[in-house]
């Protein structure tokens, strides 16, 4: 495992933390797809009372999340919109489902006196 997918795989693992802590239940985590012209994964699936919450991580090594949020473009978007209805045809919700973005920025700066970098996580609920 190179540098950007330990990266990947940090900011994920804090990310699945995140949402633990905030309620979400951890249903899967990096389900791929290679079905028809569609190929990808999902980050992390996951259900907040009646609704399944398709989540992309976006990890970044500065003391924002702006570049990491930014980076979820309209074409980012509708390839996740894709595999979303993939996701669904293979495992079908009869409630809500929404599309959130975690972006986090690991390192860059310290906080008052700590030794260790700042991770900023910023949860973007109903993005995409």
């Amino acid at each position: 495992m190179h540098g950007r997918q330990r990266l990947g795989a940090a900011g994920e693992r804090i990310a699945a933390d995140h949402l633990r802590s905030s309620g979400l239940l951890i249903r899967d985590r990096n389900w791929r797809t290679s079905v028809e012209d569609v190929r990808g994964e999902l980050d992390i699936i996951a259900v907040e009372g009646p609704t399944l919450v398709l989540v992309e991580v976006r990890t970044r090594t500065d003391t924002g999340t702006a570049a990491a949020t930014a980076s979820v473009g309209w074409a980012k978007r509708r390839r996740l919109r894709r595999l979303a209805a993939v996701y669904l045809q293979q495992h079908p919700h009869d409630g809500p489902v929404r599309g959130d973005v975690v972006a986090i920025a690991i390192g860059g700066g310290t906080d008052a006196g700590a030794a260790a970098p700042v991770t900023v996580v910023r949860h973007l609920r109903g993005v995409w």
